[in-house]
């Protein structure tokens, strides 16, 4: 390749798959979101972290609209990129809920849902070299919405696309979190003859290196001596148990972001009643769906706030901070949200991006393959 890698973004969030992207060495030139609170973190982390505005900008607009609008901007904007000689990747992960099983479940006809059709459509439109398609295990694995995924692999292979996906886990590229995720990408049939590789998704499938960037396999991360449950107290010390990769603990990255003088240290939900439930729970019990406590020594569930989910402090009574929570998103410590963003929009934003080394290990996997 001659240049960077040009990446244009969808369903952008407060860009926690982008920064993935560009720490890897692609060339962030357009973010797209809708919801302002995701925006406006957006264009504020990257301020207080010095990394300088897309090219083409940021644009808080609804994705249908680079569809209808007859004098598209952003077909301009793709053909302003292809002039500067360099390949062109839309990446995006449509918002999920209607996908999910602990969600809507409304699939592909829920307002959500059509989203992920609208995304489609615009990749066949436009046409760019390589796409990144991320969204819950459920549109891949739940029977209901397998027929629509693979409704929308059929337009993209008549769109010029060979295809290949994996159900990663965030914990294998050493984020503290176990969170699924269906990855799909897929690139034109010039771009893989470029690289000497067979038309088909089962030969694109054999080659891209998929593995290349994660550090632990899901059978090792089951087999290590991991720590169930302590009693709580609070402000305990306990040393990290034998046998056990610290990174892939809460209170490595605890530790590692200094999330006690971190900006966000101090946004948290406080109870209403009293203090009795926060201090009753052991550290490690998240065997519930709601009030589950983290271990310090051990990795977190799913990084989802929304609703009746409530993560709670390993050795604090009290819910888990927004610093804490980008920490378990594996965000560089420099990473920081507004301060006069809400709380529910601030715990959304968390929850709803990419963990950032699960963002950077694909976007390094798919470098690695494009120079081949």
């Amino acid at each position: 390749m001659s240049k960077k890698p040009a990446i244009f973004s969808f369903f952008s969030g407060a860009g926690f798959l982008d920064l993935g992207f560009e720490k890897s060495g692609f060339d962030l030139k357009f973010v797209n979101e809708f919801y302002r609170p995701f925006m406006d973190t957006y264009i504020y982390s990257r301020r207080i972290m010095g990394i300088p505005e897309p090219e083409y900008g940021y644009h808080l607009r609804d994705i249908t609209d680079f569809i209808t609008d007859e004098c598209s901007s952003l077909t301009s904007l793709v053909s302003q990129a292809r002039k500067q000689d360099s390949l062109i990747g839309f990446i995006g992960g449509p918002p999920c809920p209607d996908f999910s099983v602990g969600g809507k479940n409304k699939g592909s006809e829920g307002e959500n849902g059509k989203l992920t059709a609208t995304y489609v459509e615009l990749i066949c439109q436009q046409k760019p070299d390589f796409f990144l398609f991320e969204n819950v295990k459920g549109l891949w694995r739940t029977k209901k919405h397998r027929h629509f995924y693979e409704a929308m692999k059929v337009k993209l292979r008549e769109a010029g696309y060979i295809m290949t996906e994996r159900l990663i886990n965030a914990i294998e590229y050493g984020v503290p979190q176990q969170r699924e995720r269906i990855i799909l990408i897929g690139f034109q049939t010039n771009v893989l003859n470029g690289l000497r590789v067979t038309s088909d998704d089962e030969a694109l499938s054999s080659v891209f290196p998929w593995l290349s960037h994660t550090k632990y396999t899901l059978e090792e991360v089951t087999n290590f001596p991991w720590v169930t449950t302590t009693p709580f107290q609070e402000d305990s010390e306990m040393k990290m148990p034998k046998g056990i990769p610290a990174d892939l603990t809460i209170e490595y990255w605890f530790r590692q972001n200094d999330v006690s003088n971190h900006s966000n240290s101090n946004k948290y939900f406080t109870p209403r009643a009293g203090l009795v439930r926060f201090q009753s729970i052991p550290e490690g019990d998240d065997s519930k769906k709601s009030y589950k406590r983290l271990h310090r020594w051990r990795y977190s569930p799913t990084a989802a706030y929304g609703n009746n989910e409530v993560h709670l402090h390993p050795y604090k009574a009290r819910r888990i901070s927004v610093a804490e929570a980008l920490a378990i998103q594996s965000l560089p410590k420099e990473y920081a949200l507004p301060d006069d963003i809400t709380l529910s929009a601030a715990f959304k934003t968390v929850g709803n991006g990419v963990p950032y080394l699960a963002a950077k290990g694909l976007a390094e996997s798919i470098l690695d393959f494009l120079e081949m």
